[in-house]
């Protein structure tokens, strides 16, 4: 295997406008680099191919992202007995993902989560977004949303496992947003068994960012998660309105069903007293996560007692989305012939507030030209 060496590449063909964000690949490797398969997933219905990246560690345990998305497609994890099996939901082909799905596994971009009446206004204009979750704007919006585009990939030397680079130019106005964005995310998984994602972005015009992974677990690998234990660092979260936009007041989490911090509580108990609009009852609201050591920490912990598994989640972002799958309906189904049901997945989403754009007490989102949107968090995948 030849030498790593730092190389630029440009994350759209046929664009000159680049601001520096920096691959460092191992060159000509892109087949064989030790850890990782490159493979042909299908094809989207436009004629372009989606390739799956799969990642193996040291340790046996495995990561699929796909190009379409850069979508984490598969994640095998050990159990107390050293079995593995697939914890995170998805589907067998990409004809299904393209289809729709409620963001499986998919980075989402450019602004994850929620902004209200899908408006925000930036240097005196205001822009007008999709609302495509009626009457508020979702997770980047429509069909150029970054969950629903096919991004480039490049293998990439890391010393600490496996690892591959997605990249996507979305262009200004795009969604509705302003500026150029060269976007990226780097998946890991590390020999230490968690799967890392460093996420940059960069712009020619000040603009909102808001990147994360909307993966979905279920530590058992097949039921639902209602047996799940759950902590969770947070003292307060952002209180929601019946379409859950904030409405930019911060609350506290004692003393109600959302307290997750006092000591670890199983899921399914609390699901009634969580509330939302029949029949999409239990949790999907936003934390406000304690402030980490260094700015990064473990900001919760999830668990499941049959297998001893335990997923923590680390980060440094301000917020923390918990969606308990409310919205499945068993009209979806997974690999192996699983029928998704209302709960049969978990989503524990790092990310800036929802509607931050809009709250000038929220943390800042803004990206101006010049600077550069860096982000980290990490799957770590335990057993108890």
């Amino acid at each position: 295997m030849g030498a790593a060496r730092a190389t630029v590449y440009h994350a759209s063909d046929g664009n000159d406008w680049y601001n520096g964000i920096e691959l460092v690949c191992e060159e000509g490797m892109e087949e064989d680099m030790a850890g990782v398969i490159k493979s042909s997933f299908g094809k989207l219905k436009s004629g372009v191919a989606v390739d799956l990246y799969t990642l193996t560690n040291k340790n046996g345990l495995v990561a699929k992202i796909m190009t379409f998305g850069a979508t984490l497609t598969e994640l095998h994890a050990p159990d107390k007995d050293g079995k593995m099996a697939n914890i995170c939901l998805g589907f067998d082909s990409v004809e299904k993902y393209e289809k729709g799905h409620p963001y499986m596994g998919s980075t989402v971009g450019r602004y994850c989560n929620r902004i209200g009446k899908g408006r925000f206004t930036l240097g005196g204009k205001t822009y007008k977004l999709a609302t495509n979750n009626p009457p508020n704007h979702l997770h980047g919006g429509g069909p150029k949303a970054w969950d629903k585009v096919n991004w480039k990939a490049q293998i990439v030397a890391r010393p600490d496992g496996p690892a591959v680079q997605f990249t996507y130019f979305s262009k200004d106005g795009e969604e509705g947003y302003p500026g150029n964005v060269n976007a990226s995310v780097i998946y890991t998984l590390t020999e230490a068994n968690t799967v890392k994602m460093e996420y940059a972005a960069t712009t020619d015009k000040p603009c909102p960012i808001n990147l994360t992974n909307h993966a979905y677990f279920n530590l058992k690998g097949k039921g639902t998660i209602l047996d799940h234990e759950l902590y969770i660092a947070a003292k307060s979260y952002t209180e929601g309105d019946e379409d859950l936009l904030p409405t930019g007041k911060i609350l506290p989490v004692v003393d109600t069903p959302y307290d997750f911090f006092a000591q670890p509580a199983i899921v399914g108990d609390r699901l009634l007293a969580a509330g939302g609009k029949e029949p999409n009852i239990g949790y999907d609201l936003n934390y406000v996560l304690l402030p980490g050591a260094k700015g990064y920490a473990t900001v919760a912990r999830l668990s499941e007692a049959t297998t001893g598994r335990l997923l923590e989640i680390r980060t440094d972002q301000p917020g923390l989305q918990f969606y308990t799958g409310n919205f499945l309906d068993g009209t979806l189904t997974g690999k192996g012939g699983w029928k998704y049901v209302q709960y049969s997945g978990i989503c524990l989403e790092t990310q800036h507030f929802p509607d931050s754009p809009n709250h000038k007490n929220f943390p800042n989102t803004i990206l101006m030209p010049g600077q550069t949107y860096r982000t980290r968090t990490e799957y770590a995948l335990l057993v108890k």
